[in-house]
């Protein structure tokens, strides 16, 4: 950018490295720069829909002047701005595959807006550099392009307001910056040194600027726009801004309107500080403000005696001086204190969050037992008066809130019938909970395991399972374990291999007595173990999946030779999980270091990429075709082709017949190719699993629709991926593999712990993926695979699916192994239990603690995006257990 560089280097101009603050997204940013206030994080998920924004800003202010405004680009400032502009055209922000029209539509207008003169104010917001960083990332030879094209456009600009400046005589100011920055990975919305700096330039030939006069760009807060536009235009500051006038801007200006300008904003300020902060009196900044205001009185004074004295200089130096640091104080204590809490709000859903929780561990006991049922009586007359009294004294506290709030509160702003309804599903569960307390102290039954085990004591397995999850949960308490998570479930990963290694070889060596080394625990399931490692089949189909021992039949001879692989087994899921380690550096602390993933993505490896990516899916296609029909599996080859075609298509791997990147498109048509395929699958599918429950009750059939389900998933994220992570999608299907043949069936796991495998594992493979619990490793771009235009519904869909990959197909796996292995109904509802209950555990202790450290210092940047992810992770797992439970009631013996 040559012009620009000379601008902000030699040029009339003020430049600036303005700090965004957390979540760095659009629609937050955007509130920033024109309120000056610091959006929330529930701003993250309403940047989806961006809703009108009635917060004071600076855009309303210039409207309710009279100010004509024009916008072009981003549509979110027609969403925010519905009724502001005399004259918009938006474009779509969300449609991160096109870089280049969604300039040119901006662009277009340029040359006729810029000869009219029926305008005060012109918005233009680009979006293709954006794109191009959410598609290719940062380092993409296309951003040298979008750069320079961008130079372009600012020269065009400014020329043509320096010939209207000619005529007029009056500067014209033009302002150039942006929203948030971009990530080593080429996305934003966390706080990274890359996605929080952004430039702001203030260009106009009222800046006055001599031969030789270096300006080095000063740290500043992206919320000080607001209040240097508003006084720049005349206009009313934001209310509830929280920054301070750029005072480089109006230096140029006469001491007295310095001095005005300055008494303004820390006016501004210290209305703002009285309505937030009770004891505001003790606070430095509102102390210095009245100093500051005593000397500009003295200053006022002196200056109507005598306007050109050098004590009216001096002192007016020191005024400036004592106005620029009470509001350098006053805008950091409110940048840390004015954020508004709904705290009677966030009582009542904590409230609610703890009971189901606590009602969830209570039935532990029932809904692992044979039958997976609860069965919890209310219809005692204490728990009917419990309930009563309850309601009406819950309704009675929120008529006493909802009438002596003295802020507007969202639980209060409910309609009187629904927050009834609520205060009667507080009181139900009450009720519900002291139930199964006064049933499990009556009958004796505290927390213990199921019927089935009671006898024995706990496995090392078992109390590896139990700990390991439960230290997790309270790992997420300190902000440094939530932003290495990765290396917490590798931890426990590799530890639960070495974990299962040890059962293996314990029940296959012989012991003292020339037996098995069992343990209490596995007491029942040694021969069979011992079975299939002597090279027998084991005399177990399954049943203990759903806690019910029956009789196995006899079952054929296997290979011999398959002990060694069922000993070798758990070291080649170790060796698997250490290949994909150095794949995604993720995280924050190393998340910046090289990986395999940049080497793999680099453009002069794209031949050891294709070779990679090929392999990769010739591996799926082996792995997935075994349990698939015919017609499956001819859809699942063609479907894996597509995929490779698609990614050559865009130009991320090489096809041997096509020389150079002349052909590289949007990989539209070959994308959609592969979408006629995963419907194909898919449909086939459910076609198996209707069949089962409706005509034919065969459990066959329904098994082969389940894994047709599976397939059509997989081909999905193989799809949706990066090529650079179809060898985690290899290897993780090659572990569920390896796993399910050679460790749980052998081992004869129940139906609890495999479920919890299964869950730690597809917390692994998130990370594996390179994902984070950084807004900014969300890979937008799948969203947009085959999609020729921004359609939300799919776009959501296949950003969610992309994202949360691992744990989805881990999570249809267990479905799979479950109904294959188990002839039990009961099974699926018990892992869907327990998938549910260790989903919900991490989900319910996150809500309590970011209520409790609501003003904690990373509250913004580590604690809310992980309760965002652990929400979404909870949500797509219901939506597993509510489905497959379904398909499974049909099937179920009464």
């Amino acid at each position: 950018m040559p012009y620009t560089t000379y601008l902000v280097e030699k040029g009339a101009s003020h430049s600036f490295v303005a700090e965004a603050k957390p979540p760095t997204v659009t629609m937050p940013r955007i509130k920033a720069l024109v309120t000056g206030s610091l959006p929330g994080f529930v701003d993250v998920i309403r940047n989806l829909n961006s809703p009108a924004l009635l917060e004071d800003n600076v855009i309303t202010q210039a409207k309710a002047a009279g100010k004509r405004m024009i916008f072009y680009g981003d549509d979110t400032w027609v969403k925010l701005f519905p009724k502001h502009f005399v004259e918009y055209d938006g474009t779509t922000s969300f449609f991160v595959s096109d870089y280049t029209e969604v300039d040119d539509n901006v662009t277009r207008h340029l040359d006729k807006v810029l000869k009219r003169g029926d305008w005060d104010v012109l918005i233009l917001h680009y979006l293709g550099l954006d794109h191009i960083g959410h598609t290719s990332g940062p380092r993409s030879p296309l951003i040298g392009r979008k750069l320079s094209e961008m130079d372009g456009v600012l020269v065009k600009i400014h020329t043509a307001l320096l010939a209207e400046e000619r005529e007029t005589l009056l500067p014209n100011l033009l302002v150039l910056c942006a929203d948030h920055g971009m990530s080593e990975t080429g996305g934003h919305g966390a706080s990274s040194t890359e996605e929080v700096n952004t430039p702001l330039v203030f260009i106009s030939s009222a800046f006055e600027r001599k031969p030789g006069d270096i300006r080095y760009p000063k740290h500043v807060q992206q919320t000080d726009l607001a209040a240097t536009l508003a006084v720049g235009l005349g206009l009313p500051i934001p209310k509830h801004s929280v920054g301070s006038l750029l005072f480089p801007i109006v230096e140029g200006k006469a001491m007295r309107e310095q001095l005005r300008f300055l008494h303004l904003n820390a006016v501004q300020l210290s209305r703002l500080l009285q309505e937030n902060v009770p004891s505001f009196k003790k606070e430095p900044g509102f102390q210095q403000f009245k100093v500051s205001e005593r000397l500009h009185a003295n200053w006022i004074r002196l200056y109507l005696e005598d306007s050109n004295s050098e004590v009216l200089v001096s002192l007016g130096t020191k005024v400036r001086r004592q106005y620029l640091d009470a509001l350098r104080t006053l805008s950091l204590s409110l940048s840390r204190q004015v954020a508004h809490y709904d705290a009677y709000s966030m009582a009542v859903g904590t409230v609610v969050v703890l009971e189901v929780l606590v009602l969830l561990l209570l039935s532990i006991p029932q809904a692992l037992s044979n039958k997976a049922e609860l069965d919890v009586p209310l219809s005692s007359p204490v728990f009917s008066l419990l309930f009563y009294l309850t309601s009406l004294v819950l309704l009675a506290l929120h008529v006493m809130v909802c009438t002596s709030a003295g802020r507007s509160c969202y639980f209060c702003s409910l309609s009187w019938l629904t927050a009834g309804a609520v205060m009667l599903l507080i009181s139900a569960l009450l009720c519900v909970v002291a139930s199964a307390l006064t049933k499990m102290f009556l009958d004796g039954k505290l927390l213990r395991k199921s019927p089935a085990c009671s006898g024995s004591g706990w496995s090392e397995l078992e109390l590896l399972i139990l700990l390991g999850t439960m230290g997790h949960v309270v790992s997420l308490g300190a902000s440094s374990f939530i932003e290495e998570e990765h290396q917490t479930w590798y931890f426990l990963v590799n530890t639960l291999c070495l974990a299962l290694c040890h059962q293996v070889y314990k029940n296959y060596f012989p012991g003292p007595d020339g037996g098995p080394q069992c343990h209490p625990y596995i007491a029942d399931g040694c021969d069979c173990a011992a079975a299939a490692l002597q090279g027998r089949k084991p005399a177990w189909d399954g049943a203990e999946l759903g806690g019910i021992h029956e009789s196995p039949a006899s079952l054929a001879t296997h290979p011999g030779n398959e002990k060694w692989v069922v000993l070798a087994s758990p070291w080649l899921i170790l060796a698997c999980c250490r290949l994909l380690r150095p794949l995604n550096q993720t995280g924050v602390q190393w998340a910046h270091r090289p990986d395999l993933g940049h080497w793999l993505t680099s453009s002069d490896h794209k031949a050891e990429l294709s070779v990679l990516a090929a392999l990769s899916l010739v591996v799926l296609f082996a792995l997935v075709q075994r349990r698939c029909s015919r017609a499956s599996k001819i859809a699942m080859a063609l479907g894996l082709l597509g995929v490779y075609c698609y990614r050559a298509a865009l130009g991320n791997v090489l096809l041997p017949w096509r020389q150079g990147s002349k052909d590289i498109s949007k990989g539209i048509v070959e994308a959609r190719f592969v979408y006629v395929f995963v419907l194909g699958i898919l449909f086939t599918g459910t076609r198996d699993l209707l069949k089962s429950q409706v005509t034919v009750a065969d459990p066959a059939v329904r098994a082969a629709g389940l894994w047709e389900l599976h397939s059509g998933l997989v081909l999905l994220a193989a799809l949706l991926l990066r090529p650079h992570n179809l060898p985690v999608l290899a290897l993780g299907l090659l572990i569920q593999m390896v796993m399910a043949k050679f460790i749980w069936k052998p081992l004869r796991h129940d139906a609890a712990e495999v479920t919890i495998m299964h869950y730690w594992f597809g917390q692994a493979f998130f990370y594996f993926q390179g994902n984070s619990n950084n807004v900014a490793t969300v890979d937008v771009s799948a969203g947009f695979v085959g999609l020729g235009t921004y359609v939300e519904v799919p776009a959501v869909f296949l950003t969610a699916f992309a994202t949360y990959t691992g744990p989805v197909l881990w999570a249809s796996h267990l479905v799979n192994f479950l109904s294959s292995e188990s002839s039990s109904g009961s099974a699926l509802r018990r892992a869907c239990f327990c998938y549910a209950l260790i989903c919900s555990l991490p989900v319910s202790a996150y809500l309590i603690l970011v209520t409790t450290l609501r003003y904690h210092l990373f509250i913004w940047s580590v604690f809310s995006p992980k309760l965002l992810y652990e929400g979404m992770h909870l949500l797509i797992t219901a939506a597993v257990c509510v489905f497959f439970t379904a398909m499974d009631q049909t099937n179920t013996k009464p």
